[in-house]
């Protein structure tokens, strides 16, 4: 995770945001507001705190397009994509989202604190290609609701002069709850060392289903040929009578048994409180659900007998 102050944080209502989201602003001054703002299709979200690293090197989409999840051989210059690398047994430890210049970069970005391990693997599986990995911790994150959402990776010492041209900035908490409405599911926060990418609503979005073989390719395609998935990740509606919002990593209960767990939670300024959590296949999809002894209604993201994400973009 880069170590650089965000810029932001110095703005009049500036709050910060907890944990690895501690370096940017949690919002300023008005969640709610700012939710209204990018939901309308203005204002940017600074995520200056991801890591980002660069690939280079004329091998560079041939040999990625080899370790990870997704098409990339050919994919086309200025092409937001994603992709996923995972274990021999299928289980997602790797989450980035990148672009290719058409040149000679691709360059992507990951959760706080999870590129310095994923340069790491990715340099020790260079071998004889035409490539160099390297993090560029000169380069910052940020996020606007234009096209369905799209990621700008800027020069740390310009963000002043992208917030200028973007519109108002707009904090983490209003980016979570949109993204927790869509159903995105964010990695090491949704998810867990067991977690799938077919339980997670990433096959067709990260994971490319006609390409050759990768590591953990089978368990992947297995999974999609017979489906029912071992888990399913669920969007839950909260009881808002209380003003908290669960623990990340807390149990889910359907009656006294637990059966998965809950990861992200925000306010959103339209259905309330909602979280993100991953649950057993077997759990009915209407069953009553408690989370930290807060009930919890269920709305479906992933397909428990297919494996996919069936939610809508909504933004």
């Amino acid at each position: 995770m880069s170590t650089a102050t965000s810029p932001f944080l110095d703005r009049v209502g500036a709050v910060g945001g907890d944990g690895v989201d501690a370096p940017v602003a949690a919002h300023y001054g008005s969640f709610n507001l700012e939710q209204r703002t990018l939901a309308g299709g203005d204002g940017f979200v600074d995520l200056s705190h991801r890591d980002v690293f660069r690939v280079t090197g004329p091998d560079r989409l041939a040999w990625l397009h080899s370790l990870t999840t997704q098409h990339l051989e050919a994919l086309p210059p200025r092409t937001p994509t994603q992709a996923l690398v995972l274990s021999p047994q299928g289980h997602v430890e790797h989450h980035f989202h990148g672009v290719d210049d058409g040149e000679e970069t691709f360059l992507a970005h990951t959760e706080p604190g999870a590129g310095a391990a994923l340069v790491r693997w990715l340099d020790r599986m260079r071998f004889m290609m035409r490539v160099e990995v390297s993090l560029a911790e000169e380069l910052a994150v940020t996020w606007r609701p234009t096209g369905g959402g799209t990621f700008d990776v800027v020069p740390r010492d310009q963000l002043e002069a992208y917030a200028a041209a973007a519109g108002p900035a707009c904090g983490l908490w209003a980016y979570e709850a949109l993204r927790i409405e869509r159903g995105e599911a964010r990695f090491g926060v949704d998810t867990d060392h067991r977690t799938i990418p077919n339980e997670a609503g990433w096959i067709g979005s990260a994971v490319h289903l006609d390409k050759g073989c990768y590591r953990g390719q089978e368990t992947v395609a297995r999974v999609h040929t017979l489906g029912r998935p071992p888990r399913r990740l669920t969007l839950l509606h909260l009881d808002g009578s209380e003003n908290r919002l669960p623990t990340a990593g807390a149990d889910v209960l359907h009656g006294d048994k637990v059966v998965g767990f809950v990861g992200s939670s925000a306010r959103h300024h339209e259905l309330g409180p909602i979280a993100l959590a991953m649950l057993k296949r077997n759990v009915p999809v209407d069953a009553p659900l408690s989370v930290e002894g807060m009930p919890a209604g269920q709305e479906v993201v992933v397909d428990p007998e297919v494996g996919l994400h069936v939610r809508p973009r909504l933004r």
